[in-house]
């Protein structure tokens, strides 16, 4: 009997905790961005503009990542000049997030979506190959706590935004 009363107790301190314990939950966009280790850019460029907060809130947003090499084919000078103006930056990084989770089931299956900067992202799918803009997208469904990641190999940049 008192087996059973402690047995019973410690399953009901693990649920709730929610299996905090036994099964982590999943990062942030920002945490899972600088856990992966291939998007030091990004982080820097997010932590410049200030908006390494606003997607490590509840979201759930989706975002367009490019990587450290996709940020390696902007000349560095530019690059430099695009993280100290911190409205051309907030606006090319805004480019890359949408509000709401879409996985890459549901990407194949749009033609545009509008980013949180506020313009339409033209989605082309060619066989296998999937582009947003003129970013390919090189890794899907990276899930966040708050959203998701698709990696791309491009800088996208938005139209209002003049490199």
């Amino acid at each position: 009997m008192k087996k059973t009363i402690l047995i019973s107790l410690l399953l009901v301190v693990v649920l709730m905790f929610n299996g905090c314990f036994l099964f982590p939950s999943k990062s942030d966009i920002v945490d899972t961005a600088i856990e992966n280790g291939n998007f030091t850019t990004l982080v820097t460029a997010l932590t410049a503009a200030g908006l390494v907060e606003t997607l490590r809130g509840a979201g759930p947003f989706t975002v367009f990542a490019p990587n450290d090499a996709a940020f390696a084919k902007i000349d560095p000078t530019a690059l430099a000049n695009l993280i100290a103006d911190v409205p051309a930056l907030t606006k090319v990084l805004l480019f890359h997030v949408v509000s709401g989770e879409y996985l890459a089931a549901d990407v194949v299956g749009m033609t545009m979506l509008t980013s949180v900067e506020g313009s339409t992202l033209n989605i082309t799918v060619t066989g296998s190959t999937v582009q947003i803009e003129n970013a390919t997208i090189t890794l899907t469904d990276i899930e966040c706590s708050n959203g998701v990641i698709h990696v791309i190999d491009t800088v996208m940049i938005p139209p209002t935004v003049v490199m």
